[in-house]
């Protein structure tokens, strides 16, 4: 075997290795784009689950889990129809509940019921509209039964998580939606960014309709 011959096989051998590195890299990057896709197709998936649980929650009159493992169900839907937002309640604030929408958190009455029930949701996701919400605004709350409760937001306020101040046997019918802040904060701390709001019908003789 000649020496040229030998070069030229080890050029051979050597030349893969810029584009194995290449070809290493572009399936890394399908990779990520395929898990980008799949975690924006599971919440997509989620949302439509979430939708049909909560109808059939309605209709049936009783909690129905949106999938069969899942630790919490449709407790209502939320909407702010200034900024066309809808989003759908989950019964309790659990990491798991809080992953796909807002939460309804444990020991505060129903929206629409004497006392402050209390919404939270992650800002980055699904409460990332909170910082829109102006005074004034109107917040439609339709529960699980079927009742509807109407909201006038009064104001907004930033407060430690410990010391929020909100009391949910507070007088009236009141809500309080709440979220991290700062809104545009990536790094979890004390705070909270608080909207609060009142009944629109609570001076009237139903605080709930159909």
């Amino acid at each position: 075997m000649s020496p040229r011959r030998i070069t030229t096989g080890a050029a051979a051998r050597r030349l893969p290795l810029p584009m194995l590195a290449g070809a290493a890299l572009a399936l890394a990057g399908l990779i990520l784009c395929g898990q980008g896709a799949w975690i924006y197709a599971k919440a997509a998936l989620a949302q439509v689950l979430l939708d049909r649980a909560f109808a059939q929650s309605v209709h049936d009159g009783r909690p129905v889990r949106p999938w069969p493992w899942a630790d919490t169900w449709p407790a209502a839907r939320i909407e702010v129809p200034r900024l066309g937002r809808s989003e759908v309640v989950l019964a309790g604030a659990s990491g798991q509940a809080l992953a796909f929408g807002p939460g309804h958190v444990t020991g505060t009455p129903q929206a629409g019921e004497a006392g402050t029930a209390v919404y939270a949701a992650h800002r980055d996701t699904h409460f990332a509209f909170l910082g829109q919400v102006r005074p004034g605004d109107e917040i439609r709350v339709e529960r699980a039964d079927g009742r509807i409760a109407r909201f006038r937001v009064e104001g907004a306020r930033v407060a430690r998580w410990d010391a929020s101040g909100v009391d949910p046997r507070a007088p009236g019918r009141n809500l309080v939606l709440a979220t991290c802040w700062p809104l545009d904060g990536r790094v979890h701390g004390p705070l909270r960014y608080v909207v609060e709001a009142r009944a629109l019908e609570e001076d009237g003789p139903q605080a709930l309709s159909r």
